[in-house]
């Protein structure tokens, strides 16, 4: 199972302190650089400009801690756990009151055992992230000695691109994020999945070129955005945001801001007929780099297909979406349905019908010898097929019309093109 070989793979990022930018970004696109060696690290130096936005400088994190005083107790320390600190927090060293110090604390009092996921990317701010039970354990009457070694520094922000050639220019974008650290499903189910894509890709040859992007949310996706846009406008056909894939929920599905790309429609195709369980949401519904990559002027045709989707779990930006929330199981889900996005896209083009009414197909074998009512579900598949391909429709159109999946047609489409009765 392939969803083993992905768990492996975000059991070795999970410890890895990711940010915006800094050495712990380069660290993961190292791990995933030795799956796919083909894959460039690229830079972005710190202050461009990358349309409305700047590049931030690098963020580099000693150690975090808060002591109690005189007694020495560590309450939270980084060494724990990578999310004890809100993320590009400042430098700080200093003994402080409980009162001075409770307004850098976070916590969800909903979720006593979980530490929230806090941020401050463009603000300068510091601050700790902790488990309620945790601020509770606090004593308001002591000091407490707050210690953040860190340092912003000039420096890169690193983003790793992977294009595989195929037969046309045509192409399939994947673009995951990589500056999440310590989550499951919400940051490392989508880095590690798109890396089995990519060798799922490099397999064979293939007609379309693919390319992987991996980025930090938002600025990345903007900064690479900046730097390619003409060249994606011009290529993409179908692109995904590939994010929350690792869980056994059900599988949820983020449209296009148009809703109706060749991304959207092999999308719901695959999962009404291939998964048929799934939770729809609308544009608006929206949360990852979907926004970016829709924004009007940049227009790509890109949805996202998630399993429980970013905000819908309890477990989302806390320490309790950890390796145990994600599975080897819901991996393998995911990467079985976008290797048949792949699939699909591969096969799919516009078919025509070679003959002038029914072709004879029980002389080709194609059709039983003495007729009956109950003739096989596969030979109306091929009649339908072969009625609706009017050189007009496309394979994912053909299959959302006689109502079947399109990857169960890619088999019948070989088998009439060997037959010479489509084009």
């Amino acid at each position: 199972m392939k969803g083993l070989e992905i768990y492996e793979l975000a059991k070795r990022l999970y410890p890895i302190r990711t940010s915006l930018a800094g050495e712990g970004t380069r660290e993961f696109l190292r791990v995933i650089k030795e799956y796919i060696p083909a894959m460039e690290i690229r830079c972005v130096r710190s202050n461009s400009k990358c349309f409305d936005w700047t590049v931030p400088p690098e963020w580099h994190l000693e150690e975090a801690y808060i002591e109690e005083l005189p007694s020495g107790r560590r309450v939270v320390d980084t060494k724990w756990h990578n999310l004890h600190v809100v993320m590009y927090s400042v430098a700080v060293d200093k003994v402080m009151s409980f009162e001075e110090l409770k307004n850098h604390l976070y916590y969800r009092e909903d979720l006593p055992d979980a530490i929230p996921y806090v941020t401050s990317y463009y603000h300068p701010h510091w601050g700790f992230c902790l488990t309620y039970k945790q601020f509770l354990s606090m004593n308001p009457e002591s000091k407490y000695r707050v210690v953040i070694k860190s340092k912003h520094i000039q420096g890169c922000l690193n983003y790793g691109e992977l294009i595989v050639r195929g037969e046309t220019d045509k192409e399939v974008l994947f673009s995951t994020y990589i500056c999440h650290p310590s989550m499951g499903n919400n940051e490392l189910s989508g880095p590690a999945l798109t890396t089995f894509l990519a060798k799922y890709v490099m397999e064979k040859p293939r007609k379309l070129t693919y390319r992987f992007v991996f980025v930090p949310e938002t600025i990345g996706s903007i900064c690479y955005i900046s730097k390619h846009l003409e060249e994606l406008k011009e290529k993409t056909i179908a692109g995904f945001v590939v994010t929350c894939v690792g869980d056994e929920g059900s599988f949820s599905f983020i449209p296009s801001r148009h809703g109706n790309t060749l991304a959207d429609r092999v999308a719901l195709n695959l999962l009404k007929y291939e998964v048929g369980n799934f939770r729809a949401y609308s544009f608006l519904d929206r949360g990852s780099d979907e926004r970016q990559y829709n924004w009007p002027g940049v227009d790509l045709p890109v949805a996202s297909v998630t399993k429980t989707k970013y905000g819908e779990y309890k477990e989302y930006h806390t320490s309790l979406d950890d390796l145990n929330f994600i599975t080897p199981l819901g991996l393998n889900q995911s990467y079985e349905f976008y290797t048949k996005i792949i699939d699909v896209l591969e096969h799919n083009a516009k078919y025509k019908s070679t003959t002038l009414c029914e072709p004879h197909m029980s002389r080709r074998g194609l059709y039983h010898a003495v007729f009956h009512i109950n003739y096989s579900k596969s030979v109306k598949i091929m009649m339908d097929f072969m009625t609706y391909a009017d050189g007009y429709k496309d394979l994912v159109e053909i299959a959302d019309t006689i109502m079947v999946s399109a990857y169960s047609l890619i088999e019948v489409a070989n088998t009439l093109k060997k037959e010479g009765l489509i084009a």
